[in-house]
């Protein structure tokens, strides 16, 4: 009785092992399918000087999509913006922009692989790890999707690219980034993209929502946390660490505080 249930766990066992070898290899085929040539996210030239352009236009961040190949699907061809509230921390996109800017892309024959799986945007600061905020963004607006990439690009233009996949086993991985020489791409539009930055991004004041007037924070202050517009609700997310330096950059902020001590937001 006894080796039959020892034969009937090894069978069992060997039908799990089995059965997981077979989905790692459907998960692994689907993305070998899905037109990744190669394990390294690439920019055109032009699409990199874009991001960059954008990124160095004023001392806050800036988001958008990276727009690809349908047989190429890291390889970014075009970098595109919608519109979106900004501040040295954050980056807010407009829901019906969102909207629009799909519509569009499907209206072009693109599917969205193409233009809805690649989140791009700056940190003005020498710091191009995500913040927690970041990272929850990625998870809750990208978490449903077969795959998806979040980038950042910093003030001195280090690098941060990671990968995740939600088929089959799923995980995650840091990806190497690249400028693809190889391709063609089209010369720079400065004037189209200053129109472009124009109308879509707004810079605000981070701790009050409204249209910023002067600039109070340095390059290198608060731009490695994406606060959130909720601020107490973001504040509650923080890491212990995260919560004291916000807290020891809202004391050094005297414009905050009224004659009693009491901060006015």
């Amino acid at each position: 009785m006894k080796n039959n249930k020892h034969n009937l766990f090894q069978s069992n066992r060997t039908q799990i092992q089995a059965s997981l070898r077979q989905t790692h290899q459907r998960s692994r085929s689907q993305v070998n399918n899905s037109g990744f040539r190669k394990q390294a996210l690439r920019f055109s030239p032009t699409a990199w000087a874009k991001l960059l352009y954008f990124r160095d236009k004023s001392d806050n961040e800036a988001g958008g999509f990276g727009v690809t190949e349908p047989d190429d699907l890291l390889f970014v061809k075009e970098f595109i913006t919608v519109k979106q509230q900004v501040t040295a921390v954050s980056v807010k996109f407009d829901d019906q922009a969102i909207g629009n800017f799909f519509e569009d892309q499907v209206d072009l024959g693109r599917k969205p692989e193409q233009f809805a799986r690649i989140w791009l945007h700056s940190h003005p600061s020498d710091c191009p790890e995500p913040s927690s905020i970041d990272e929850d963004t990625f998870e809750r607006v990208f978490g449903n999707c077969q795959w998806a990439v979040m980038f950042i690009v910093a003030q001195d233009n280090e690098t941060y690219a990671k990968m995740s996949f939600n088929v089959g086993p799923g995980g995650q991985i840091l990806i190497p980034v690249e400028i693809d020489f190889s391709r063609d791409f089209e010369p720079t539009n400065h004037e189209l993209w200053d129109t472009e930055y124009a109308a879509n991004v707004k810079a605000i004041e981070w701790l009050t929502g409204r249209p910023e007037e002067k600039k109070t924070l340095t390059r290198n202050g608060l731009s490695d946390y994406a606060l959130p517009y909720d601020f107490l609700e973001g504040f509650e997310m923080m890491e212990p660490a995260e919560r004291q330096f916000v807290l020891d950059e809202l004391a050094d902020r005297p414009e905050l505080w009224d004659e009693e001590g009491v901060m006015t937001i």
